[in-house]
């Protein structure tokens, strides 16, 4: 659930996100020799719109900004060499694979014969020609936690601990519901004064009005798109944000709600595994925004004046529709991954999570299988900005039975930095850990495919991991022979360092600043994801 939907800009966090300062840019080195961060970057002038819209693909020397430099890889890595196809495996909330940034970027089952309803290759699903969608009609799921507690008390120490986040979290859902319902009447106020129904900053300034509500939402609505940042949207993000608190209360959190009997299947059954249908954007395709986001991070067309651009050329995106609006179930995710493997997939993208498994085992069995076909698997840390090493924050899926030691080679996981060098790089929304989180890529502010056409700005780790296994995609593709552990222990090697100090996390008091601690801390390589370093390495590697 904590990767499902973008970060929300609450009043809170609307108020720190902060903009790039001015000083001397650093000098560019053309040499092809691994990119290190300098001891001071800072940007020299704010970040342009194209800036913004491509900064993850820009570079720290050349740039001044955090990107993981790819453009710079291409220019200078990349030119006259031929790769060859890889497939991506989007295990997600669905993918629009009609979008106009994606054509020509999507897997086809050749095996299959569109439309004829038969199971022409045999492997239990009929007609899946682009993938598979195991929600079928299924949009609205609760959180696992609710789940758990729904069955009542068992005497386990699960149910103790999912009844104890489930109670905190409805409470703070409340909580979030008058706070949205207070930031829209502060919206409507504005949009009645103005007669407006979008409006940017400098419209704010003409309002004369002496009514106090009106001056003190004209007040409130001034500070937050001072800090809020330029692809602020009142009418569009506070419209988000109500839509994830309400859906919160009618589904996540709803023990009166069961999503999964539109499914059919008995969820607590692994062996009952073929069910749902080949329609891989789900019933309503709005609802693929985050699928379709994360597979245009990796592969939206590059170079052709739509939209933003993918970080891989030679991929094909297979949609994999297993994470609902709510907790993602073990099955459904362990045999997501079984399937992308079967089809071909050498990386497997994983932009979900929560803190409940009741059928890990089920989920571990499916990375080691995918260890065992070379398969890559890039998943998000998660976006509480908690410690996962932490027994109480482990996010799930992850590699490590114990939460300490690896039980695979193939499970890659990725935290969320922003385009801003210094110690506030770590996004405060990202989870870290120096045991559970591998390395970090651009994640805050990220410009990509949604539904029928349209692009749009959004953030989380989610974000984050597509980054990262765009990149992996790179190194698979011109790099062939090398194994996924090999890509893994490249991504995380050859990462440009942190700063010596950073922030993590959120303090609990919106009064108080959490103190930087040592980048140490955050990750087990304190690095952020670089393609050009990347792919040198891949060079070296490959050569062994």
């Amino acid at each position: 659930m904590s990767h499902i939907k973008p970060l929300k800009l609450s009043a809170f966090a609307l108020l720190v996100l902060a903009g790039c300062s001015a000083t001397v840019q650093a000098q560019v080195s053309t040499s092809k020799e691994f990119i290190t961060a300098p001891a001071a970057v800072v940007k020299k002038a704010p970040v342009s719109e194209n800036e913004l819209k491509r900064w993850s693909h820009l570079d720290l020397i050349k740039d001044s900004i955090p990107g993981m430099s790819v453009d710079r890889a291409y220019a200078e890595l990349l030119q006259g060499k031929k790769g060859q196809k890889v497939i991506v495996g989007i295990v997600d909330s669905g993918v629009d694979i009609e979008h106009e940034d994606l054509q020509g970027m999507i897997w086809t089952n050749k095996k299959e014969i569109p439309g004829n309803g038969i199971d022409d290759d045999k492997n239990g699903f009929i007609d899946d020609v682009h993938g598979w969608n195991f929600l079928g009609n299924s949009v609205h799921e609760n959180l696992e936690m609710t789940r758990i507690v729904k069955k009542g008390d068992d005497g386990s120490a699960q149910y103790k601990a999912a009844l104890a986040q489930y109670t905190e979290k409805y409470e703070k859902a409340l909580k979030d519901k008058d706070q949205v319902d207070f930031l829209l009447d502060v919206h409507n106020t504005i949009k009645k004064e103005l007669n407006k129904t979008t409006y940017k900053i400098e419209d704010l300034s003409t309002i004369t009005s002496t009514d106090p509500k009106v001056a003190r939402s004209k007040m409130i609505m001034t500070q937050i798109f001072t800090n809020a940042g330029s692809t602020f949207d009142p009418e569009a993000d506070f419209g988000e944000y109500k839509e994830q608190v309400y859906d919160q209360l009618d589904y996540n959190l709803n023990k009166d709600y069961d999503g999964r009997k539109i499914v059919g299947d008995n969820p607590e059954d692994i062996k009952n595994n073929h069910y749902g249908n080949n329609v891989v954007f789900g019933p309503d395709k709005e609802k693929a925004l985050h699928g379709t986001h994360v597979a245009g991070i990796i592969a939206q067309v590059r170079g052709n004046n739509l939209g933003g651009d993918g970080v891989a050329e030679n991929v094909e995106i297979l949609t994999v529709r297993a994470v609902p609006d709510g907790d993602e179930y073990d099955k459904d995710i362990a045999l997501g991954i079984r399937y992308a493997v079967d089809n071909g997939a050498k990386v497997i993208n994983g932009s979900f999570g929560k803190s409940f498994s009741p059928h890990k085992q089920w989920v571990y069995d499916a990375i080691k299988y995918a260890a065992k076909k070379d398969v890559l698997i890039v998943h998000a840390a998660g976006n509480d900005g908690y410690n996962i090493d932490e027994a109480k924050n482990i996010n799930y899926p992850n590699d490590s039975e114990d939460n300490v030691k690896e039980f695979a080679d193939n499970l890659i996981t990725i935290g969320a930095i922003n385009k801003s060098y210094g110690e506030n790089v770590v996004a405060p929304f990202s989870n870290f850990g120096k045991i559970n989180v591998d390395v970090f890529a651009p994640g805050e502010e990220i410009y990509a495919t949604v539904p029928n056409n349209k692009y749009k700005y959004l953030q989380g780790t989610s974000m984050a991991s597509p980054n990262a296994a765009g990149v992996a995609a790179l190194i698979r593709s011109y790099y062939p022979k090398l194994k996924a552990a090999q890509v893994k222990k490249i991504l995380m090697d050859s990462g440009v360092a942190l700063p010596s100090m950073i922030v993590l996390g959120e303090s609990e008091n919106p009064d108080e600043k959490p103190k930087a601690v040592s980048s140490v801390e955050s990750s087990r390589t304190a690095k952020m994801v670089n393609a050009y370093n990347a792919l040198l390495m891949a060079e070296k590697m490959s050569k062994k």
